[in-house]
């Protein structure tokens, strides 16, 4: 009985350690080499729950475009997750929502510029209102999320 017990133990135990993992969401970030703003939003999305893999690279624009990330909407680095393109320093908590919603007419998420107090663009407690829009193959966008924090004196 004391081995059956054992047993079904660690059965248990190998299934909370396997759902456990299903929950990570692999991915790829493409960014300079020495870009550290960069590194703090892979550091905040490894913190939230994602296992995203940095790729070095000196020349993002190629990246970018095959991906149909248009000027107005392009930032310092390109995630790509689940088929999704993830532009610039978008929250992680949006991310989640996308995919939890795998919207089929959108192609991704963006987040113009680099933004203060986003993911990535921490300094003190300053932050600058920013939006995320979702945008689709044709480059159309609209608001996914708003993020109007006032920003600090």
């Amino acid at each position: 009985m004391k081995k059956a017990h054992q047993l079904l133990s660690a059965a248990l135990l190998m299934m909370s350690l396997s759902s456990v993992a299903a929950e990570v969401i692999e991915g790829t970030n493409y960014q300079s080499p020495s870009c550290g703003c960069c590194k703090g939003w892979v550091k905040h999305m490894n913190d939230n729950g994602f296992d995203i893999k940095m790729t070095f690279e000196n020349n993002l624009h190629p990246i970018k475009q095959a991906n149909g990330i248009r000027p107005e909407y392009a930032s310092c680095h390109t995630a790509k997750i689940q088929g999704y393109v993830f532009e610039g320093h978008v929250p992680a908590q949006d991310i989640k929502r996308f995919l939890a919603e795998k919207p089929a007419n959108l192609k991704g998420l963006a987040v113009a510029g680099m933004p203060m107090g986003s993911p990535g663009m921490e300094y003190n407690d300053q932050k600058m209102p920013y939006d995320v829009v979702a945008f689709d193959q044709d480059g159309n966008t609209v608001v996914w999320a708003s993020h109007h924090q006032p920003q600090t004196p």
